[in-house]
C-alpha cells in the first residue's frame, strides 16, 4: 500500500500540488487516509499463523537454538515447511522434498510446493526442505541440512501421526544430488549427543530422484556446469569434493529404494548420471525403478503440462503404492492415531 500512495504521490506532482489536488477533491483524501490506516492495522493485526493453520500449512526451524552449534552458522535460516493431508486421510507416510536451483536457489514453488500439494492429496505429509546453500554455505553445510531433516521428520512421529520407518527423501535438480548424498551417507544417529533428535537415524526409507544434478562435483570436459563453477570456487577449495560428494561412489546395499525419473535430452544434467545411479543401486542389490523420457527440458517438475511428462507423477505414484507407501499403516491405525 506504501508503494501505490508513492506511485500516487508521484502521478499527482509536488507536494504543493498534491495539496491543491486535495482542495479540490477533498472526499479523495479522506477516503486515501481511511484506506491506509485500514490497511496499516489489517497488517499489523493479520493472525498469519491462523491463516497458515487453517491451509495445513507450518514452517518450522530446523536447529533449534541448543543445537544450533551442531548446524554451524546461518543455521537459523534452515527451515521445513509442512504440508499436511486433509484430516482422516494420513497414511503413516513422510516426504522430505528438496528443491533444485544449482546450490544457489531454491526453486520452493515449482519443486516444492507443488509437488508436496500432490503428496498430501495421496495421504502423505510433506515436508519442505529450505537448505543452506550458495558460497558461503558450500558443503558439508546443505548435507548437514539434510541429514537433519530426517532425523527431525523421525522425531515428529506423533505430531503429525508418522511411522519412523516411512520416511522417504525426495530431491529435484540441485536437490536431488543432495536427496541422493543423504541417502548415500546415512548413519544410526549419535547415541552420545545431548541433543535428542541428533541420537535418531537419518536413513530415508525410500529415495525419489527427479532429474537429478549426480555428477555435481564431476569435473567434465564437455563444458557442462559443475558445484564449483556455479558458486565460483578456486578447484583447490573443492579439489578433493568428487570423491566425497559423488552419490554413486557412496552406493552400498544399505542405500534405500530408489525411484529415478529423467529425460534423455536434458540440456543442463546429464541423463547418463542418473543412469551410473540406477546400474550401482542394482550391481548392489537394491530395488530401484527408472524411467527415461526421451524428450523434456530440465526443470519441468511434475511435467509442467507436457503431454509425456506429465505421466511421471502417476509412474511414481504406481511405485508407491506398489511398495506399501501409500497404504495406511497398520500400527497408525491400530493405536488410534488414525481417525
Amino acid at each position: 500500500m506504501r508503494l501505490c500512495f508513492l506511485d500516487y504521490l508521484m502521478v499527482v506532482g509536488n507536494r504543493g500540488a498534491l495539496v491543491r489536488h486535495f482542495a479540490r477533491e477533498p472526499h479523495l483524501a479522506v477516503a486515501l487516509l481511511f484506506l491506509l490506516v485500514s490497511v496499516n492495522s489489517f497488517a499489523q493485526a493479520a493472525p498469519s499463523a491462523d491463516v497458515d493453520r487453517n491451509l495445513g500449512i507450518t514452517t518450522l526451524p530446523l536447529w533449534s537454538s541448543a543445537a544450533s552449534a551442531g548446524g554451524g552458522p546461518h543455521s537459523e535460516s534452515s527451515t521445513l515447511t509442512v504440508f499436511v493431508p486433509h484430516p482422516g486421510t494420513e497414511n503413516g507416510t513422510a516426504v522430505i522434498i528438496a528443491p533444485g536451483g544449482a546450490y544457489r536457489g531454491l526453486a520452493s514453488n515449482l519443486e516444492g510446493r507443488q509437488v508436496a500439494d500432490w503428496f498430501a492429496v495421496r495421504g502423505v505429509t510433506a515436508f519442505v526442505l529450505k537448505y543452506r546453500l550458495g558460497p558461503n554455505n558450500p558443503y558439508p553445510i546443505p548435507l548437514r541440512d539434510a541429514q537433519r531433516a530426517v532425523r527431525l521428520v523421525r522425531s515428529l512421529g506423533k505430531t503429525y501421526k508418522l511411522s519412523p520407518d516411512r520416511i522417504g527423501f525426495m530431491g529435484f535438480s540441485a536437490g536431488g544430488h543432495l536427496a541422493a548424498m543423504e541417502a548415500t551417507t546415512s548413519d544410526e544417529g549419535r547415541s552420545d549427543s545431548s541433543d535428542p533428535i541428533e541420537r535418531l537415524s537419518d536413513r530415508p526409507d525410500f529415495l525419489v530422484l527427479g532429474y537429478a544434478w549426480l555428477n555435481a562435483m564431476q569435473p567434465n570436459q564437455q563444458g557442462l556446469i559443475t558445484y564449483c563453477s556455479v558458486l565460483k570456487m578456486p578447484p583447490s577449495e573443492c579439489g578433493d569434493w568428487e570423491q566425497k560428494y559423488t552419490p554413486v561412489l557412496h552406493v552400498t546395499s544399505k542405500t534405500p529404494t530408489t525411484f529415478l525419473y529423467s529425460t534423455s535430452d536434458d540440456e543442463l544434467v546429464p541423463v547418463q548420471a542418473s543412469v551410473d545411479f540406477y546400474s550401482a543401486l542394482r550391481k548392489a542389490g537394491v530395488e530401484a525403478e527408472m524411467h527415461l523420457f526421451r524428450h523434456g527440458a530440465h526443470g519441468s517438475g511434475l511435467g509442467k503440462g507436457d503431454a509425456a511428462l506429465d505421466m511421471w507423477p502417476a509412474l511414481l505414484e504406481l511405485w508407491m503404492r506398489g511398495q506399501g507407501w501409500l497404504t495406511l499403516d497398520p500400527a497408525v491405525v491400530g493405536s488410534g492415531k488414525h481417525r
